[in-house]
């Protein structure tokens, strides 16, 4: 790994592995869950309690800032995590995704990507160095090899040309990302869509490069649990032992649990902030609208085996009024309860891992409701 990254395996049960991920501006428990502050913030949400809920990295978004404010901009500005006040590790992706759900708006050829932004229909274009460089001026501790996220359902051919190109942009990635390291890591990103010697092939194209970290993509696109599961009993093995590996844009608590079980070590996903914002929250006991009628008068907190300070003071009833009455507090406590929960389920998994009973621990979740 590059001189300032170590990533070291305490402890595993099974495929599950309990590591720490060193880096530059701190360390990463793994399994670990990011938060994603898709445009330079966890929406709702300021960054120290962010912190506070258990979080030892942040995921913020490539496309989204090079588009606004700009990624020359921040780096003029002091860098990303100066200029959100967030001192600790981010990861940034790199955009290959949110070009890929563009459709229509986005031109993929050998070269990069050409496309009309979402915001004014203005025309960008982003190759793999283009990528590189935009991650290098925001700051990004953990930079993402550019690549073409293979769209759900796709055919073998399909998934072979797509992952071959993301393949060829890998090289490039790494190329760029040599030419001026300074204290990042570079992870590759294995494709191939739903077959397995297409992710075996990409996973050796990609050791052949040379990555900081492994992670998987293609996957939460529409294939269900099911699909995604059949690819990580295979996938994570495919990938260096000695690495950590990213499952990109999970999950749900039982999707993350199932991975984790299938040797994954990092996840990001919106779904606990778009939650929070829409009333769903996570228990313990499974999912609450806080909407729904029966709350109005529930004195109860949302969940009451979590630590969270929301929980510790509002009731059901209280966010349920919130919520009714349209303030922006409600969607604001929401978030921060939902991000408690994920971060002491990873807690929980990390203890568990330690103890030799993740699998105990993951029917337990489960089977609680979420």
């Amino acid at each position: 790994m590059a001189e300032a990254f170590r990533f070291t395996v305490h402890a595993t049960e099974g495929r599950a592995r309990l590591g720490t991920l060193e880096t530059p501006r701190g360390p990463i428990l793994t399994p670990a869950f990011m938060p994603v502050g898709t445009a330079a913030t966890v929406k709702g949400m300021k960054p120290a309690d962010v912190r506070a809920s258990g979080a030892d990295i942040l995921l913020a978004n490539t496309y989204h800032l090079m588009l606004r404010p700009g990624a020359e901009r921040v780096a003029r500005l002091g860098g990303l995590h100066r200029f959100m006040a967030w001192p600790h590790p981010i990861l940034t992706d790199s955009g290959g995704y949110q070009v890929m759900s563009l459709g229509p708006l986005a031109k993929v050829s050998e070269e990069g990507v050409e496309f009309r932004s979402h915001l004014d229909g203005s025309r960008h274009f982003v190759s793999p160095e283009r990528s590189i460089e935009i991650q290098r001026l925001l700051g990004s501790d953990i930079v993402m090899a550019f690549d073409e996220c293979t769209k759900h359902p796709a055919t073998r051919d399909e998934a072979a040309r797509s992952m071959q190109l993301s393949m060829r942009w890998a090289g490039r990635s790494r190329d760029a990302f040599l030419a001026d390291p300074g204290q990042a890591a570079l992870f590759g990103i294995q494709q191939g869509a739903l077959f397995e010697d297409l992710r075996r092939e990409s996973a050796e194209r990609l050791v052949d490069i040379g990555f900081e970290g492994y992670a998987i993509g293609g996957l939460a696109v529409g294939e269900g649990q099911q699909a995604m599961f059949e690819v990580l009993d295979y996938a994570p093995e495919q990938l260096p032992p000695d690495r950590p590996r990213y499952l990109m844009g999970v999950g749900k608590p039982a999707d993350i649990l199932g991975a984790v079980l299938r040797g994954v070590d990092m996840f990001d996903c919106v779904l606990p902030t778009r939650s929070g914002r829409t009333a769903q929250a996570f228990t313990r006991g499974g999912t609450l609208n806080l909407r729904n009628a029966r709350f109005a008068e529930d004195e109860g907190p949302l969940d009451p085996r979590c630590a969270c300070p929301v929980c510790a003071r509002f009731s059901r009833a209280y966010l349920h009024h919130l919520f009714k009455a349209g303030e922006m507090l409600g969607p604001m406590l929401l978030t921060e309860h939902n991000l408690w929960h994920y971060q002491q389920m990873m807690a929980g998994l990390r203890a568990a891992i330690a103890e030799g009973r993740a699998q105990a621990f993951a029917r337990g979740w489960t089977q609680a409701g979420d």
